[in-house]
């Protein structure tokens, strides 16, 4: 089983592995482990708060498609490793997620309750979602 790495950030206290399913988006994968990617519009290429940057594993992944890249267009701070979380299917190959702020900030505006106990400890709290 392929093997997603979230990176360490202001959040992540350390990096974080898990396993995924081939064909699983990377949204999907942080979603159900509760991983904060933010994901405005659900999931369904409607925004661009999914944004992460693919540190290892980027050249695996599927060719993006116009939508994705129409999306992008709108997001902050783009890189040439830059992905839609919601869009990004994993394959068989292990990858290597750097978050971007644009998606924590998003993240912790859908969770507010997640933000409050972060801001008050300091300590993130993995709430998962499951997406259908």
């Amino acid at each position: 089983m392929p093997k997603v790495t979230f990176k360490k950030n202001r959040v992540l206290p350390e990096d974080l592995t898990v396993e995924a399913e081939p064909g699983e988006t990377i949204l999907e994968v942080a979603a159900e482990r509760g991983i904060p990617v933010g994901s405005n519009c659900g999931g369904v290429c409607g925004c661009s708060t999914c944004h992460v940057y693919v540190a290892k594993g980027f050249d695996a992944l599927d060719e993006m498609e116009d939508a994705e890249a129409d999306r992008l267009d709108r997001a902050f701070d783009v890189k040439l490793n830059s992905r839609l979380g919601c869009q990004a299917e994993v394959t068989d190959e292990d990858l290597v997620i750097d978050i971007t702020e644009e998606s924590l900030k998003a993240y912790f505006d859908e969770n507010p309750d997640v933000r409050k106990h972060f801001e008050a400890t300091g300590e993130f709290k993995f709430v998962p979602h499951h997406h259908h």
